[in-house]
């Protein structure tokens, strides 16, 4: 067994029954003054305060001891919605964009999510593996240590089929653990353009069926937004994924109304995304469906856009919320949690508290990993991050800075 001690602060982001924490509960953190935690191989097995630690433990010889110094200790941190594989960033439209064209014209002229899409293609599997061990150090060094994984930039059989193999070769090669998820219907590509019709059926009669036999993803996702997938085809594409057995995931309302929320809300979705411009009814049907908002703020602040995701409405409301850097090479190369809870602190209005949450135990949830990663409770994975800062308010207070000292997955320091 190993000991960590003398933490200032143990956040330990509990929840006893497991379930996404909404409203009130959202604004409590769970923590424990001058904490303490056991853990043995790669399980808790014990947390509490450092004076009981004498009385819980009285006969027993720790291999290690580690002393915190005084510094903060929180979960690691739980990234419920990125887009890790990728063949090339896409800086080219990020100087287009600040020189006045919007997303939509970059993509509507070819860039964006089709200019990936093109260039995965062509990549080897090699290629994408290595990009991908390469972000995901960035997001271990900033606290980062489980995180949902999405395809999406293949946009055909073959390659999405190829994303997702890279997807569960990183898995199993990187210490962050991946959750996969099929995002094949993230647009139309290039020579479906004028056959839009014939990709929603390649996506429900080849690639859906394909994805679930082999195993490669647990959840399936889609791009419900004006100019892309509409609710008629969502609501099919997404309704066959359904049958196949796959969780849902939605990338919903994010530029436009489009009714994605309560299409989310209707097929029993985990979580629904983006979710900018989720109307009144839409809020309301995700309440009731207990599905979990995931506010991707880095997304609207790397696109300049000045309109965000209603948190304090939908947190009003009883949404279970979550938070996630939406990482990806067009609209948010962001790999920092940490960032995204400062943004999300100024523009979405959220207390310390429920950022921790919110980064933490909820995101857990959207990725349905709470019973292993999210909270430090006995039997749970020994994922923690020690951080130099003096309490937990500091973190969304220091900006564009990395306190990160010491990362811990699965009982091994591996930062």
């Amino acid at each position: 067994m190993k000991l960590l001690r003398n933490c200032s602060q143990l956040v330990t982001c509990n929840n006893e029954d497991q379930t996404p924490k909404t409203g009130d509960s959202l604004k409590r953190l769970e923590m424990i003054e001058h904490g303490a935690l056991v853990f043995e191989g790669e399980t808790i097995k014990w947390v509490g305060n450092e004076s009981d630690v004498a009385t819980q433990f009285a006969d027993a010889r720790f291999e290690e001891v580690i002393n915190a110094n005084g510094m903060l200790v929180t979960p690691g941190l739980v990234d419920p919605h990125t887009h890790p594989v990728f063949a090339a960033t896409r800086e080219d439209e990020f100087y287009m964009r600040n020189a006045g064209k919007s997303y939509m014209e970059i993509a509507e002229a070819g860039g964006g999510i089709r200019n990936s899409a093109r260039r995965l293609r062509q990549a080897n599997e090699e290629v994408l593996f290595q990009n991908g061990i390469r972000f995901l150090n960035r997001m271990l060094r900033s606290g980062t240590t489980t995180a949902e994984a999405k395809s999406g930039y293949g946009l055909s059989t073959e390659s999405e089929v190829k994303s997702l193999e890279v997807i569960q070769r990183l898995n199993g090669a990187h210490p962050i653990d991946l959750v996969p998820t099929f995002l094949g219907a993230h647009e139309f590509p290039d020579e479906y353009r004028s056959d839009r019709e014939g990709y929603v059926r390649l996506l429900i009669d080849e690639m859906i069926p394909l994805v679930a036999k082999r195993k490669l993803a647990k959840y399936c996702d889609i791009f419900t937004e004006a100019g892309v997938f509409d609710i008629e085809q969502s609501r099919r594409i997404m309704s066959a994924a359904k049958q196949h057995g796959f969780e849902l995931k939605f990338h919903a309302d994010e530029l436009k109304s489009v009714g994605g929320a309560e299409l989310a809300a209707e097929l029993g979705a985990v979580s629904a995304d983006h979710l900018v411009y989720a109307s009144d009814e839409g809020i309301a049907r995700m309440a009731k469906a207990k599905t979990i908002a995931v506010f991707l703020p880095s997304t609207t602040f790397f696109l300049g856009h000045r309109d965000y995701a209603p948190a304090r409405k939908m947190i009003a409301a009883g949404v279970p919320v979550a938070l996630a850097t939406d990482f990806n090479p067009g609209s948010s190369c962001n790999t920092s949690l940490q960032a995204t809870m400062t943004i999300a602190a100024i523009y979405l209005k959220m207390t310390a508290e429920e950022l921790l949450n919110a980064v933490t135990f909820n995101s857990a949830c959207a990725i349905g990993m709470q019973k292993q990663v999210g909270s430090l409770q006995s039997g749970k994975l020994a994922d923690f991050v020690l951080w130099d800062a003096e309490n937990y308010k500091q973190l969304p207070y220091f900006f564009a800075q990395n306190p990160v000292t010491s990362v811990y997955k699965r009982g091994q320091r591996v930062v």
